[in-house]
This record gives C-alpha cells, sequence and structure tokens, in this order.
C-alpha cells in the first residue's frame, strides 16, 4: 500500500513536517476509511433504488397521470365538444348565414339599388339648383360687397389722418420738449453727484482699510505659526509615546510568537489536508476490494440458484403454459375481436343507409346528371349547310 511507501523528502520541508506526516496519516486513514465505506454503500444503495424502484414508479405514475387527467379530456374533446361544435357551426350556417345570405340578394340589394338611384337624381338636382340660382346670386353679392368695401377704404384712410396729426401735437411735441428741458439736466446732476460719493470711497479704502487689514493678516500668520509649533510638539510625543507602549510590543508578539505558531498551524492544515486526500484514495480501493467480496458472496448464494432454478425449472414450466394456454386464448381473443369489428362494421353500414333513406324521404332524390353524348356522329348522317358533325356545335 502507499501508507509502507516512505515518501521522497521535498526539499524545503522541516524536521516537523516530516515527524507529523505519517502519524497523521494513520489516523486519518482510520476515520475516513468507514466514511468512505458508507458513502459507497450510499452510493450503490441509491443507484439500486433509482434503477429498479424509483424510475418504474415514476413511468407508472405518468402513465397513471396520463390516464387520469389527460386522456379524460382528449376523449371528451374528441368525442363530445369537437361533434359538438359542428353542429352547432352546422346550426349556425343554417340558422344565420343562409337567411342573411337570402336577405343580402333580395332585400337590401334592391333597396340599395333603389337608394343609389335617388340620390343620383339629388344630385343631379342639387347640381341643377347650383348652376341655375346660387351661382348668379353669389356673383352679384359678391359685386356687393366689392363696392362697400372700397368706400369703407376710403372713409379709413381719412380718419387715420385725422388722428395721426391730432397724435403728434398733443402727444409727440410736448414729450420732446419735456425730455430736453427737464429730464437731460435732472440726469446730468445725478451723475455728478455720484462721481463723487465714489471718489470718497476710493480714498478711504486707500488711506484706512488697506493698511487696517495688512495688520491684520500679520497678527494672525503670527498666532497661527504659534499655535501650528505647539501642536506638532504635542503631536510629536504623542507618537512617541504610542509607538514605545504599543506598536513596538506588537511587533514583537507578532514576529515572535504569532509568526511562528501560524507557519506551524500552517504545516499542520497542509498536512492533514494532504492526508485526508490520500486516505480517500485509499479507502476508494478498499471499498470497492470490500464491495467486489460482496458482490461475489451474494451472486454465490442467490444470483446462481435463482439462475438455475429459472433455467431449468421456470423456463419448460413457462414453455407448457404457453403453448397448453395462452396460445389458444390469443386465438380466441383475436376470434372475439374480428367477429365485433365485423358487427360494428355492419352496425355503421346500416346506420348508413338509414340517414340516406331519410334525406331521401326529407329533400327527395337527387337529381340524375344529364349525360352529353360526345361521340362522332353515324356514318349515316351527312354534313350539309345548316347542320355539324361534331358534338359541340350540333343541332
Amino acid at each position: 500500500m502507499d501508507l509502507e511507501k516512505t515518501p521522497p523528502r521535498q526539499p524545503g520541508e522541516g524536521c516537523l513536517t516530516v515527524a507529523i506526516r505519517l502519524p497523521v496519516r494513520i489516523v486519518v486513514l482510520v476515520l475516513v476509511v468507514p466514511v468512505r465505506l458508507l458513502w459507497d454503500a450510499l452510493v450503490v444503495g441509491g443507484r439500486l433504488l433509482r434503477d429498479s424502484v424509483l424510475r418504474p414508479v415514476g413511468r407508472a405514475l405518468g402513465w397513471l397521470a396520463r390516464a387520469v387527467f389527460v386522456w379524460p379530456w382528449v376523449m371528451v374533446w374528441r368525442y363530445a365538444l369537437v361533434p359538438l361544435g359542428r353542429g352547432i357551426a352546422w346550426l349556425g350556417h343554417v340558422l344565420i348565414v343562409v337567411p342573411a345570405l337570402w336577405i343580402h340578394r333580395r332585400v337590401l340589394t334592391p333597396l340599395g339599388q333603389g337608394v343609389l338611384r335617388v340620390l343620383r337624381g339629388t344630385g343631379a338636382g342639387c347640381a341643377w339648383v347650383y348652376a341655375r340660382v346660387l351661382t348668379p346670386v353669389g356673383h352679384a353679392v359678391v359685386r356687393l360687397l366689392r363696392g362697400v368695401g372700397y368706400v369703407l377704404v376710403v372713409l379709413g384712410a381719412g380718419a387715420y389722418a385725422v388722428v395721426a396729426w391730432l397724435g403728434r401735437w398733443l402727444l409727440v411735441v410736448p414729450a420732446g420738449w419735456l425730455y430736453r428741458r427737464v429730464l437731460t439736466p435732472l440726469g446730468h446732476g445725478v451723475v455728478r453727484v455720484l462721481r463723487g460719493i465714489g471718489a470718497g470711497c476710493a480714498w478711504l479704502y486707500r488711506t484706512v482699510l488697506t493698511p487696517l487689514g495688512h495688520g491684520i493678516v500679520r497678527l494672525a500668520s503670527g498666532v497661527a505659526w504659534l499655535v501650528g509649533m505647539a501642536v506638532t510638539g504635542i503631536g510629536v510625543a504623542l507618537y512617541r509615546t504610542l509607538r514605545v507602549l504599543l506598536v513596538v510590543p506588537a511587533l514583537a508578539v507578532g514576529r515572535w510568537i504569532l509568526a511562528p505558531v501560524g507557519r506551524f498551524l500552517l504545516v499542520v492544515g497542509r498536512e492533514i489536508g494532504t492526508a485526508i486526500v490520500h486516505a480517500w484514495r485509499v479507502a476508494g480501493h478498499i471499498s470497492l476490494v470490500v464491495g467486489r467480496f460482496l458482490a461475489a458472496v451474494f451472486r454465490r448464494i442467490f444470483v446462481e440458484p435463482a439462475r438455475w432454478a429459472y433455467r431449468t425449472v421456470l423456463t419448460p414450466v413457462g414453455h407448457v403454459l404457453r403453448d397448453t394456454v395462452l396460445r389458444p386464448a390469443a386465438e380466441i381473443a383475436r376470434g372475439v375481436g374480428r367477429a365485433t369489428r365485423q358487427a360494428l362494421a355492419g352496425a355503421r353500414e346500416a346506420a348508413r343507409q338509414a340517414r340516406a333513406d331519410i334525406r331521401r324521404m326529407l329533400f327527395g332524390e337527387p337529381r340524375e346528371p344529364q349525360v352529353v353524348s360526345r361521340r362522332e356522329p353515324q356514318a349515316g348522317e351527312t354534313r350539309t349547310l345548316g347542320t355539324s358533325t361534331t358534338a359541340l356545335t350540333k343541332d
């Protein structure tokens, strides 16, 4: 087995790895073998259950579902709804379509033709009235309105001239005098006052506010420098203190305690994982051997005797039953089926004849098609100017 072989030492492995490898693999193998045997047994049992129980049961349930849910609806559709629909369609054709066609041909078509003729006559009358009456009247009205329009245009032009003259002397001329004599001097005075105020504000900004602002800025810069120096000193002191109290011990613990422990746990975990994989593979071989042994035992105890009994006992008995019982029963069943089919065919033929008789009693005999002779005339008949010898043009 693979456990008896000493694996070659890989470069970079320490003595700790080599020391814990073999015990770990032995322990893991002892723990994994029962699990693998149980797993393989469950797999085999599941496959057997699927092939021998679940699949036939599923097929039976599918057939039962079709028989319970699908086939009744198919039968209802095929033998109830379809004939009913055909009957309703025939009844609708007889009760609705045929009367509607008759009404369309016998009533609506003549009525529509009469209405069309009436509308044509009305249209012709309206056209005559338009051409003989409305057109001359319209021309006269247009000429009258055109003359009235000319008069209104002349009156409007005179009124516009009068209103324009009054507006110029009552509004435009006084407004121009007011703008030149009053508003312009007043605006010039306001502009001069605003210029004086702006010059005073500029002098105040240059001589008073600017030096005062520079002094305030310098004072604030000095205060900020002092505060920054104080904060920097305090920060450096706190950094040194925290580094000595926290960072250096944490680095020491991580370097001298946690790192070795982590490397040890990493080695142990890697070896355990490798051992589990190796043990699972070895347990698979062991499970295969055990399974083959159990299969051989089962075959020797159950399968071979059952095969011998089937071959030497059940097969001859089955042949005897087939020849003496099943074949005669099948022949009898086929004869009964044949007789049943013949009876059903006779019943269908009788029903067809009955329908034909009823149709003949209700609607009479169908018309016989007229036979037209398309043969050439006999030799005794001669062709003249008023007759023809062909069947299609013969009088």
